[in-house]
């Protein structure tokens, strides 16, 4: 489980990533950043029903993104909001192509 001090909630936070952010996208997955004025680092996950009718599959990508960036989140850069959305094709997709998937854009967004 990601920290609740970690977890970007509000959707005022959500409209300005929306708006500002840059974008960095894979065939599986886009990530959304801009920067934040605190020390530390929020992360949202929009997993939508395009991804999958039912939600236990879509808690299950949650779940999976969530558990990823907790394992990196000391390596990542300080100060930025970031945005995981999913996109078709990622709930065929194991863990481990997952983290590869998700620490690709991190270094492609050079947050790592």
């Amino acid at each position: 489980m990601l920290p609740k001090i970690n977890k970007l909630k509000k959707e005022r936070d959500f409209g300005e990533l929306f708006k500002k952010g840059r974008s960095f996208k894979n065939n599986f997955l886009i990530l959304k950043i801009i920067q934040n004025n605190s020390q530390e680092n929020h992360f949202g996950f929009i997993i939508s029903k395009k991804v999958s009718k039912k939600a236990v599959l879509r808690n299950k990508i949650k779940r999976r993104l969530a558990s990823i960036v907790r394992q990196n989140i000391k390596d990542i850069k300080k100060g930025v909001n970031v945005a995981l959305i999913a996109l078709p094709g990622l709930e065929k997709k194991n863990f481990l192509e997952t983290k590869e998937i998700l620490n690709g854009l991190l270094k492609k967004a050079s947050l790592i």
